[in-house]
C-alpha cells in the first residue's frame, strides 16, 4: 500500500516537473521524422497482466516491421532525435503515465515483450512477475549499455537469451524478493547518478 502512494506522489511530481520538458521533445519528435510522438508495445506486468508501454518513439515507425525486436549498436532504425532520448533515457518519461495508471511502479522488474516472457524459467517467471514492473530497477542498470553489447555479439538473439537474459532475471528476481523502500530509493539514486553522469 506504501509502495503504490508512494509510486503515485513521485509520478505526479515527476509530471509537473517534466510536463514543459515533455511537450518540447514531443514536438522535437514531430518535427524529427514522420510519425506518432508515443511509441506503444504490449509487455506483460505483474501476475502476467498485459498492459501497453508509453514511450516516446525512438524509430522509425515501420522499425518493428524491418528489424528485430532488440535494439543492437548503432541501429539504423533510431532517428536522430531519438538517439539523445535514448542516450538520457527521456524516452521513459512517458512511462509516469503507466505508474499513475497501476501497471507500473516507478521501481520494479523491466517489462518485457511476450515473446520472451515466454522463454523465461518457470521459477524465475513466478518469482519476478509477483511485482510490478518499473521504469528503473537494478538489472537495467547493469545493463545500460545492453545495444553496445549485442553489437559485439555474432548472434545478438543468440546472446541476449543465453547471456543477457539469464543474469537479468537473475538480478530481477533478487530484487523481487527483497524490495523495501530502502532498496528502491537506493534504485533511485542510483538512476539519478547515473543519468547526471551522462
Amino acid at each position: 500500500m506504501f509502495k503504490r502512494a508512494f509510486d503515485l506522489a513521485a509520478a505526479l511530481a515527476g509530471l509537473a516537473l517534466c510536463g514543459l520538458p515533455m511537450l518540447a521533445v514531443a514536438a522535437w519528435i514531430k518535427l524529427d521524422s514522420p510519425g506518432p510522438v508515443f511509441f506503444r508495445q504490449e509487455r506483460v506486468g505483474r501476475h502476467g497482466k498485459r498492459f501497453r508501454i508509453h514511450k516516446f518513439r525512438t524509430m522509425r515507425v515501420d522499425a518493428e516491421s524491418v528489424g528485430p525486436q532488440l535494439t543492437v549498436g548503432a541501429d539504423a532504425r533510431v532517428t536522430r532525435a531519438g538517439k539523445f532520448l535514448r542516450a538520457h533515457r527521456l524516452d521513459e518519461l512517458p512511462q509516469f503515465l503507466d505508474v499513475l495508471a497501476g501497471d507500473m511502479s516507478l521501481v520494479g522488474p523491466r517489462p518485457d515483450v511476450p515473446r520472451y516472457v515466454d522463454q523465461w524459467p518457470a521459477a524465475l517467471r513466478e518469482r519476478v512477475l509477483a511485482v510490478r514492473p518499473g521504469i528503473t530497477d537494478p538489472a537495467s542498470l547493469e545493463f545500460r549499455d545492453e545495444a553496445t553489447l549485442l553489437a559485439r555479439a555474432t548472434d545478438p538473439e543468440r546472446e541476449y537469451l543465453e547471456v543477457i537474459l539469464p543474469r537479468k532475471l537473475a538480478r530481477s528476481a533478487d530484487y523481487a524478493d527483497h524490495a523495501s523502500l530502502w532498496t528502491d530509493l537506493a534504485v533511485i539514486g542510483r538512476t539519478v547518478g547515473v543519468l547526471i553522469s551522462r
